[in-house]
């Protein structure tokens, strides 16, 4: 009898010591749980301490973009009302203002859902590739780095050494000498028949005449030019209309092709249209 209590008091010191090891469990859950909060909570810490963009920082940002864009849309105006020789002296004496000018610029395009001069590069792509090409109003010569021809790429200000800066009405191009002369929404100056005329002279007989312009430019309803008036005063110059495509609803597409013989046009002088500025809206 005394080995049966003494096997019980054995057993109850071992069933005791269940809860013992129990109560070490729950300490360890406890001290892993107290730790996985205490790292939150120090995450949290430090996502709170991270730099958030300020509000007049954000302000600033949107200031500087309307600052910009109400300065291109100043250059843009400006270039629309002055003749060609007087927008060359004002990039010249400021050529930063071209730059600026360009960035609005390119900054408009990207609202619209094709550009024109994609369209040219396709037309130069689907035609022979030794034609040589006089690009007036280049911009950033994209169309000359788009295609595999001769490109003479002119505007204003060159800040690319492919770019020849200069009055467009006076290219250094010798007479009848390039394939196709195009104008990527470069008809801007009050002078824009000076323009023409030096493509017409640039031009072989039986070259091409690229124009693509902004839409409200020709809508008479809007104030715009005439679009039989402005084909008829290309044509007088010396050209045949071969084209003239309404299709986009953004910019219209002139084509012509130079005559081999301009007619005498002695009687009296083209009466050229005048084109509608283009100003752009604040955004």
């Amino acid at each position: 009898m005394p080995e049966a209590k003494s096997r019980k008091r054995k057993r109850g010191k071992k069933s005791g010591s269940k809860p013992q090891i129990q109560h070490q469990k729950e300490i360890k859950s406890n001290d892993v749980t107290k730790a996985k909060h205490g790292s939150q909570s120090n995450e949290l810490a430090a996502a709170s301490k991270r730099p958030k963009p300020s509000s007049s920082s954000s302000f600033l940002d949107k200031m500087k973009a309307r600052l910009a864009g109400g300065h291109f849309r100043m250059l843009n105006e400006t270039l629309y009302t002055c003749t060609g020789g007087e927008a060359f002296n004002y990039f010249k004496e400021d050529p930063s203002l071209f730059n600026m000018y360009h960035t609005g610029y390119q900054e408009q395009m990207s609202h619209w859902p094709e550009q024109p001069v994609n369209v040219i590069i396709k037309w130069l792509k689907d035609h022979n590739r030794s034609f040589i090409v006089a690009d007036f109003g280049c911009g950033d010569a994209r169309l000359a780095k788009n295609v595999k021809n001769k490109v003479f790429s002119f505007d204003l200000i060159s800040k690319d050494p492919s770019v020849i800066a200069c009055d467009m009405s006076k290219t250094p191009l010798d007479s009848s000498t390039v394939d196709v002369a195009v104008f990527c929404l470069s008809l801007m100056g009050t002078d824009y028949p000076s323009y023409l005329n030096e493509a017409q002279r640039v031009l072989k007989p039986g070259g091409w005449l690229l124009i693509a312009e902004v839409k409200s430019r020709f809508d008479p309803i809007t104030g715009g030019a005439d679009p039989n008036k402005f084909v008829k005063a290309i044509s007088e110059l010396g050209f045949t209309s071969v084209l003239k495509d309404f299709s986009n609803k953004m910019f219209i597409l002139f084509h012509f092709q130079k005559k081999e013989k301009r007619e005498s046009s002695k009687s009296k002088a083209i009466e050229w249209p005048e084109l509608k500025p283009c100003l752009y809206k604040r955004r």
